[in-house]
This record gives structure tokens, C-alpha cells and sequence, in this order.
């Protein structure tokens, strides 16, 4: 089978994550995959194995759930330490027919409860770590079983215990049928449960099979995304199915990830905004850990142009990009564009990109006051296509009330150029009062001042535009370089400084910038 001939039936028959791996092993049984770290559920693995191994694994492990009692159409609520064997188990919940519920391990107990009885007692998958985290809840109440897949705990089902279960034959779910279930950011409250089909996966394939086309030779792909995150599901079938040699990630130290693209030079990077941001001082490591990069990809947020264009410096590849994507989990890959080493440090952030062609998503902007969307007035974002999520699991209203006929509300605002590309200024719960955007305000500063290794603008107590800002090592900020840097932006309080620690982050490293506001209602904020 060649990867062309496995993608056009993905498009005819959706994503099925359980099978993509024995597709994958047809296409090229020998294309390679790598992790950074050992797998918790097969630990004598190692971390080299071929796809066709992969596949093999990902059988075994649908075999053991079998004999633990899952059958099709029950929900697995997948809650265990951050690990590869993560999109591996889920893979095997998938292969038999269930469905698959994938929870942060970054999430609280509180929340996982929450969820757990939002999903309607599911089983419970996790790991002896995460089953400890979770003692105060009613998991006898809750779940319909626990099976635990590293570390077993009395009353749980272990699945190491189960190995050399039957093989069982694979159960395909219909094709707009829940398959895979992920979560919001949770960057407002509860995570939302967003429902994905085996169609609106497979569509939303259609964009990014083109950019991997960029990549003329069967070069390394480096994928550091939550293995938890609906992006994974993507990332993993792209490269698998384009036979591209894949390293999976973990660690997000700037020291393990220079080591890392030190010894397997990937020509592709899929990472989130912030990692890229972590790693920036990498850019000038003598061992060049970037200068193999032909793309670097980031999606569904926005990334700062001087973060893009030290990246791009960085590599000694001839045409070397940085490709961004704008959507969300439930919209899926909206709007790109490309970023180029000679002119990303020039590039205005807030431009995400324009419409991607040939079966992508239509985007548009909405007037929230009757009058045109621009950027002194920007309007609502929404999108319409076939890859939109089919509901929030258990919250049915919510989605409907965000959904207009075709067209989902994204939440953020923005407005057009007469070129037509699309400028995302803020979320609209983020808006600030005399602030057009507090993301190009924090586009603007971090691209002066490189000793911030963070800035989020919230709106304090007073309707003010508050600057938390965070240095590299915590630094003290100098205040006449701060003052020098923002003499642009009257509206801004003087700036809050905190350790970057105590930023509050989602599962994908997002600022919690409600909950950051929030402090400063308890507290007047403190001068840096």
C-alpha cells in the first residue's frame, strides 16, 4: 500500500486511530520511530522500534483491554503520567471499537471527577501514579472498573497481568460516531468534552498533508505535542503515513531537546508556541540543534514574531519556514501562513493567515455592533467545513449555542485585510478596555525586550491593562528599559513581575489569563 492510496481511503472512510498504525506497517513496515523516554506500559520496548512493531503493540495491548472486559461503544477515560504509550492505548481502545476519552494528566482531581461523571461511568484507564492522585474520589462510584496499565493497585484490573491475551479482530466505529474525545484548554473553568468523528478527524487532514508534501526526502519529523491533544491524532497519522521517521517527545528541557535534535537532526518540528519559546536560547548553541530544520510548525496558537525569526536564524537549511496554524480543538486547522528567515522578525503577529485551499475550512468575521469589522472594531471569528467537532460530550446546549447553522463561534476577535488575511487581536473574554490588542502589545515588548521570557496582558480590578511579566532566571527587570519599551502603549499599568512558576498554565502550556487576572481582585497589584 503506498501512503497516497492509505490517505484517500482515510478520506473515504474517516480517521480510525486504532488502524492507522497496521496502515501505516503496510504502506512501509520499516519506517522508524524514536521516543526520549521509556514506555511505562512495555518498559522492555526500549525507546527504537519500526511502525510495524508499533502496530503490533498497539494489537497486543487491544487484546489485553478485551480480556479486561471493554467491549465496543463503551467510553475508556484515558487519565495517566504524561508517556508515548499514551496515543499507543488509546490507539488499542480505538482498534476494539470504544471510545476513546483522553484527559490531560495535568488536570486536578477535582476536574478529572468532574469529567468522569460528565462522561456517564466509563472505565477508567491510568497508571498506579495517577490512580494515587486521584484517592479522595469516588472511582468505586464513578467508573465502571479501573485497569491500570504500570504500577498496579489493589481493586484495579492490571493490564500487565493480561499479557498474551488473545488477539481480538478489529471493531470499526461508524463514521460520524464519536471515536476520539479530547478537552478544551479549560483556560475559562471545566474543560469542555469535544467529540470527534472518524470523518471530521480524517478532513482535517486534508490542510497539513500538503505541508508535509514540502518535505522532498524521508527526513525525521519531531513531534512535541501532549499526547493527549487532538493535534497528536493528526501529527502521528501525517507522518506515519507519509513514512517519515518520527521522534516522539517528552521532555521539555531546552538541555534534553538540544541533545535530542543533536543526534536525530529533524528536518520537521511540531511543537506548541510556548516550548518554541522555551527553547529560543537553544538558537545560538554552537551544536546548532535547529540547523538541520527545514519547517517548524506550530498550531492552533499564536506565536510571537521574534520567537519565529530566531528559530528560523537558527538553521542552515535553504528555504527554511515556519509554518503556523490557527484553529482550536474543536475547529481543527483553520487559516496559515508561512514565516521566512529574512522577514518573520518583520511579520505582524496578529496576522494568522489566510484561508488554506482545496477543502479546508471558510473562515469569517462578524460584526459585534452592526458596523464593519477593522482593527479599531473587530468583529467574531467563526468557521464552517466538515472538520468541525460534532458536539461537547454531555453539554449539548453549549454547543448549540455556540453554533450558527454552519458557523462555529471561535471566541476570538479579530477582522480582514483587503488581502484577506485573517488578524486574530484577542480572545473576547480577554478584551480590554482602550487596548485594541493585548496580544500585539506583548508582541511588541518581547520583541524588544529579549530578557522577558514572558508577558501576558490582563485587565485588572479597575478596567486596567495590567503587564505580568516574567525574566529569564527571574531576573529583576531594569525599569528604564521596561519604560523605553512601552512608551508606545500609555494605557499599560506599571508592570507585575512573578516568577515564571507561578504562571497559571492549561494542560498545553497556555496562560490561564482569567485566573491571572484574578488575583490581582484579592490583591492590589504589586509594582515590579
Amino acid at each position: 500500500m503506498k501512503g497516497s492510496t492509505a490517505y484517500r481511503s482515510i478520506q473515504k472512510r474517516g480517521l480510525h486511530i486504532g488502524l492507522l498504525p497496521e496502515m501505516a506497517a503496510a504502506v512501509n513496515p520499516s519506517t522508524p520511530i524514536s521516543l526520549d523516554h521509556d514506555l511505562d506500559i512495555l518498559p522492555e520496548v526500549g525507546r527504537h522500534l519500526t511502525v510495524a512493531e508499533y502496530a503490533g503493540h498497539v494489537d497486543d495491548l487491544a487484546g489485553r483491554l478485551w480480556a479486561a472486559g471493554v467491549r465496543p461503544d463503551e467510553r475508556v477515560v484515558l487519565y495517566k503520567t504524561a508517556n508515548a504509550d499514551h496515543w499507543m492505548l488509546a490507539a488499542a481502545v480505538s482498534r476494539i471499537g470504544a471510545v476513546v476519552v483522553n484527559l490531560s494528566p495535568a488536570l486536578d482531581p477535582a476536574t478529572v471527577g468532574v469529567l468522569l461523571e460528565r462522561v456517564g461511568k466509563p472505565t477508567l484507564l491510568t497508571d498506579g501514579v495517577k490512580y494515587d492522585v486521584l484517592a479522595e474520589l469516588p472511582l468505586a462510584t464513578l467508573t465502571r472498573r479501573v485497569i491500570t496499565s504500570a504500577g498496579d493497585r489493589p481493586g484495579t484490573v492490571s493490564l500487565a497481568e493480561l499479557a498474551g491475551s488473545p488477539r481480538v479482530k478489529p471493531v470499526v466505529r461508524p463514521i460520524d460516531e464519536a471515536a476520539v474525545i479530547t478537552h478544551t484548554s479549560g483556560t475559562t473553568g471545566i474543560p469542555k468534552l469535544v467529540v470527534h468523528t472518524p470523518r471530521t478527524q480524517g478532513i482535517r487532514l486534508v490542510p497539513q498533508w500538503r505541508l508535509l508534501s514540502l518535505m522532498r526526502k524521508k527526513e525525521t519529523v519531531a513531534i512535541h505535542v501532549p499526547f493527549v491533544h487532538s493535534r497528536m491524532v493528526a501529527a502521528m497519522s501525517l507522518a506515519l503515513l507519509k513514512e517519515y521517521p518520527v521522534l516522539l517527545m517528552r521532555e521539555s528541557d531546552p538541555a534534553d531537546i538540544a541533545e535530542q535534535f543533536i543526534k536525530h537532526r529533524p528536518a520537521f518540528i511540531e511543537a506548541l508556541p510556548n516550548s518554541f519559546m522555551e527553547w529560543e536560547g537553544l538558537a545560538d548553541d554552537p551544536r546548532a540543534p535547529f540547523g538541520s530544520v527545514k519547517v517548524f510548525s506550530s498550531t492552533f496558537d499564536a506565536i510571537h514574531p521574534g520567537t519565529m525569526s530566531k528559530l528560523l536564524k537558527a538553521s542552515y537549511r535553504r528555504g527554511a519556514l515556519f509554518f503556523q496554524i490557527y484553529g482550536q480543538s474543536e475547529v481543527g486547522p483553520a487559516v496559515g501562513r508561512a514565516y521566512f528567515r529574512n522577514s518573520a522578525h518583520k511579520a505582524n503577529g496578529r496576522c494568522v493567515g489566510w484561508a488554506m485551499p482545496n477543502g479546508a475550512a471558510r473562515v469569517r468575521v462578524v460584526s459585534r455592533d452592526g458596523k464593519v469589522p477593522s482593527e479599531a472594531n473587530p468583529g467574531r471569528i467563526e468557521v464552517a467545513w466538515d472538520g468541525l467537532a460534532k458536539t461537547y460530550f454531555g453539554e449539548q446546549d453549549r454547543y448549540d449555542s455556540n453554533r450558527q447553522g454552519d458557523w462555529w463561534g471561535t471566541g476570538d476577535v479579530g477582522y480582514r485585510t483587503k488581502f484577506g488575511c485573517l488578524h486574530m487581536l484577542d480572545r473576547e473574554v480577554d478584551m480590554i478596555p482602550g487596548l485594541t490588542s493585548s496580544l500585539a502589545v506583548e508582541d511588541a515588548v518581547l520583541g524588544t525586550l529579549h530578557e522577558l521570557s514572558e508577558l501576558v496582558v490582563v485587565q485588572g480590578p479597575n478596567a486596567e491593562a495590567i503587564p505580568v511579566i516574567c525574566t529569564t532566571d527571574d531576573k529583576p527587570l531594569d525599569r528604564e528599559r521596561w519604560r523605553a519599551a512601552v512608551k508606545d502603549f500609555p494605557q499599560l499599568a506599571d508592570p507585575v513581575q512573578i516568577p515564571q512558576a507561578e504562571l497559571p498554565r492549561t494542560a498545553t502550556l497556555k496562560v490561564q489569563r482569567l485566573a491571572l487576572a484574578r488575583r490581582f481582585e484579592k490583591q492590589p497589584a504589586a509594582q515590579a
